[in-house]
Parts: structure tokens; sequence; C-alpha cells
């Protein structure tokens, strides 16, 4: 079916280093998740980043357990990375984490490339909610980000 897509981009007033660092740190993404996906990393820290890493969550999306694992693909140190998720809730989850040094700062760059299971019925059904729930998953992300890192 159809490959969709989300970017989002943030400032962050701190330095590269110290934002990718951040980022690329995966227990962090627990902080950068809504608390009602009740996100939690199954795989034992400190997890080391590299291309071949493997990362095993447990989440839930509208009440229901989700077992996911993501693989990075990529690692450009300080400059981006790419996971992808292996086994989860969508066809294709392909997301790639940039990052820019700007004056006075960082630009954080999102985009997600995914498809949903399911064919016509999975479009059908599904695009509109999974969309609404990306956008409020990236709005909290950013906020989280903002308090976080300031």
């Amino acid at each position: 079916m159809s490959v969709h897509e989300l970017h989002r981009e943030q400032f962050v007033a701190r330095p590269l280093d110290e934002v990718f660092e951040f980022f690329s740190s995966a227990g962090n993404l627990e902080l950068l998740t809504p608390s009602l996906m009740h996100f939690e990393i199954v795989t034992p820290g400190p997890i080391a980043m590299a291309p071949g890493t493997l990362i095993e969550y447990r989440l839930r999306v509208h009440g229901i357990p989700i077992r996911w694992i993501s693989r990075i693909e990529e690692w450009e140190q300080g400059r981006r990375f790419v996971d992808r998720q292996l086994k989860g809730p969508y066809k294709l989850w392909h997301h790639t984490h940039e990052f820019e040094e700007m004056p006075g700062g960082t630009k954080v760059s999102d985009r997600v490339r995914y498809e949903l299971p399911l064919g016509v019925l999975g479009e059908l059904g599904g695009l509109p909610l999974v969309r609404r729930d990306l956008a409020r998953i990236f709005d909290y992300r950013r906020e989280a980000v903002q308090k976080l890192l300031g």
C-alpha cells in the first residue's frame, strides 16, 4: 500500500554534541514518550548504539500491549542515526534522526516513513487514527525536549 511520512524539526539551544548524546541514549526515549503509552525498554542497559544494535520495547497503544524490536541501521556519530522496526505494529517503520549545528544550538530533524498493516483495510480504518496519534506523540516529544534541554 502507501508509505506515509512524518517530518518534524526542532531547535534546541544546546551544543550539537550534548543534543546528539541525549537523543542517542536509548534510555532517554522513555522520557520522550507520553506516559499513557506505558513505554518501557526491555533490552538490558547500557545499550551501545551502533549499526546492528537491537532494542526491544514494551508499550501500549490504545490499551493494547505491543512488543517492538528496532535495529539501528545507520550510525554517524554526532550527525545522524536511523532505526527500523523489525517487529511491531507497523508494516514499515523507518525513523531517521538528524542533527545539525546552528548558531546558538542544534537543529533536530525527525523523518519517519511508515506503512500500516492490513493493506486497504489498514489504510481506510487506521490511517486517520495513526496520523493523529503520531502527531500527538511528536508534539509531546517536542515539549519534553524543551523541558529537559531548555
